[in-house]
């Protein structure tokens, strides 16, 4: 593997271990009573004066024109807070493998609105990804009303992705990400500030932990993706399991049961089992 490469795929795995990092601050608030709604527009506003000063251009603000990026962030805004709704209850792992329905739904909307050509490989890894799902999830079989956000906001996150691919072409990722910060923050501002906490050093912390891991998180995936193709990157995506189970552990003691813990191991390889697809049968993602 080239050294480019190399090290983008070094970057894409930082960056997916940072935003469980980030999640595990807000789960730290919301488990203590502060409001998802909240968090998730500390969050926005934060990674939007951290990005600012490296983003502050007429590009970005000509893209606030367009009714798709607000759309997009629309989406965005609702699958952060409904994740982190599911964090003020539920181990980080589990919520992060049900979160994962998001690249099985992005690939079937892709596929059937994008037309981007579809792979029977991947399908049937997307397959046994989604058994993976259902033995954290449990359907029917003690889910619980924490998992069903996390799943709605997955199914969200597909969504997102997918419509990440539709405004691709209107601008660089840079100015894209600025526009989703900032019209997340301007979205959630009135439910952020109905829900204000009372302001401590310890929630000050917080927020500025969940803010800017999440930003650094991100920007590292934009910068993997200018250096290797999403084929090869893609896969990487699933070392979030890693970091959310370890994160877990770490701050909360949490470790997934039996089922869960099967689920999870399901998910990552079939995840990573997409670097074995031939290269002519990968599906642009």
């Amino acid at each position: 593997m080239e050294r480019s490469i190399l090290f983008a795929v070094a970057m894409m795995s930082l960056g997916m271990l940072l935003i469980p990092l980030g999640d595990t601050a807000g789960k730290l608030m919301t488990s203590t009573g502060i409001a998802p709604f909240f968090v998730a527009w500390s969050r926005y506003l934060v990674g939007l004066l951290v990005l600012l000063p490296f983003a502050l251009h007429k590009d970005a603000f000509g893209l606030l024109k367009n009714w798709r990026i607000w759309v997009r962030s629309a989406i965005q805004a609702i699958t952060i807070t409904t994740i982190l709704t599911a964090l003020k209850t539920e181990p980080i792992a589990n919520v992060f493998a049900a979160f994962f329905l998001g690249p099985m739904v992005s690939y079937i909307l892709s596929v059937t609105l994008l037309k981007e050509v579809a792979s029977t490989m991947r399908l049937i890894l997307l397959a046994i990804g989604l058994i993976g799902v259902f033995l954290v999830v449990k359907p029917g079989f003690g889910m619980t009303t924490g998992l069903a956000w996390a799943a709605f906001s997955g199914i969200c996150y597909g969504v997102f992705l997918t419509a990440s691919r539709w405004v691709s072409p209107y601008g660089k990722p840079v100015h894209l990400m600025m526009t989703q910060l900032f019209i997340g923050a301007l979205l959630l501002t009135p439910l952020g500030l109905l829900n204000l906490p009372t302001v401590t050093p310890a929630v000050s912390g917080l927020v500025l932990w969940s803010g800017v891991a999440s930003m650094f998180g991100n920007l590292l995936l934009i910068f993997a993706y200018a250096r290797a193709g999403a084929s090869v990157l893609a896969p990487f995506v699933y070392v979030q399991l890693i970091g959310a189970t370890a994160y877990g552990w770490l701050a909360f003691g949490n470790l997934p049961d039996g089922l869960s813990a099967l689920g999870l191991v399901v998910i990552f390889l079939s995840g990573f089992a997409t670097l074995f697809i031939p290269k002519s049968k990968r599906p642009t993602l």
